[in-house]
């Protein structure tokens, strides 16, 4: 297959690159800098120039666009406008590069969010029940932004027509990989360094998808012609903050893990210079339509994954790879 990755640089891009390339697949990634050696094609791309680098699309079984600003950061006016703008004009763009194509891609999966789903403590959240976020009573304000992004973000991707290409939105939870800088590695480097225990109160879920599932889901969709859509990317099985902490310090033998306080928390991010959403909001969102589907997950619940995922951590050490 040809595979075209927009905005793949980062490390959900490496993921699917790496694991293309290896089964013997086409890969081409664009990012925004120069590109970095890697064993697949990576460019540069400019999204103003579509007709530059639009032809890359043409023949291409699958384009997955990835780009946009890391969430990772305070939400500052400009850092604001920066993840909004680079979602939606991503998205024009990729759409724009399709609508030209002599030959369509097959299929545009689309990056999305499990933000997008309600904090609850309460049912959990599927392509078919789930509630939107926004309007929760117990959600602080400040957590509206994400929300207004990927509603707006899907909104583009939605009213974006496409005659012969299928169009499938990945509305995906963490994907934990042993990989430097991931969210894994830096929840890893809490309990190693005796400080992963609960945040807040624990009783926040967190939604999750080990990084093998979220490759064969991938493959999954691509392979489906008949899905299309909001497809939610999460294990079967959320669990609250309490018992993922818990877990992954099983997982790696530490006996203890200090808490960190809700006030805490809010001081850090002001240091690290990011929002307490990420930690602090309770996404329980579970794979409903992938399920139903047939699809099966290799890592369904979080122990199995968090030892595996330990194994793998160490491996990459000792091997010099972090």
């Amino acid at each position: 297959m040809k595979i075209v990755i927009p905005g793949g640089t980062g490390q959900i891009g490496a993921l699917l690159a790496r694991a293309f390339h290896e089964d013997g697949h086409e890969v081409i990634v664009f990012g925004r800098q120069a590109p970095k050696p890697a064993p697949w094609r990576v460019e540069q791309w400019n999204l103003a120039n579509v007709a530059y680098w639009s032809d890359k699309l043409d023949g291409a079984d699958a384009v997955i666009n990835l780009a946009g600003r890391s969430v990772n950061c305070r939400y500052t006016l400009r850092n604001r406008q920066e993840i909004l703008q680079s979602r939606v004009e991503s998205v024009r763009a990729v759409g724009h590069a399709i609508s030209n194509a002599r030959r369509p891609p097959r299929v545009w999966l689309q990056a999305s969010t499990a933000t997008i789903y309600a904090h609850t403590y309460g049912a959990p959240n599927d392509e078919t029940s789930g509630v939107i976020a926004g309007a929760e009573p117990d959600a602080p304000g400040t957590w509206r932004f994400s929300v207004d992004v990927a509603t707006a973000w899907e909104k583009a991707f939605d009213e974006f027509p496409t005659r012969t290409t299928r169009k499938v939105k990945l509305r995906s939870a963490m994907t934990m990989s042993p990989d430097r800088g991931g969210i894994f590695d830096t929840l890893l480097a809490l309990v190693r360094r005796g400080l992963g225990g609960v945040s807040g109160d624990g009783r926040q879920y967190v939604s999750w998808i080990h990084e093998a599932d979220f490759i064969r889901a991938i493959y999954f969709l691509i392979e489906r012609d008949d899905v299309d859509g909001g497809v939610n990317l999460a294990s079967p099985n959320p669990v609250p903050n309490r018992e993922f902490m818990a877990g992954l310090r099983r997982a790696w033998g530490a006996s203890i893990g200090l808490p960190s306080a809700k006030w805490m928390l809010e001081i850090g991010a002001v240091f690290l210079r990011t929002e307490t959403e990420l930690i602090l909001k309770s996404r329980r969102v579970i794979p409903g339509r992938l399920l139903r589907e047939g699809f099966s997950f290799t890592y369904p619940d979080w122990p199995d994954a968090a030892r595996e995922l330990c194994g793998r951590w160490k491996e990459n050490r000792q091997q010099g790879l972090l």
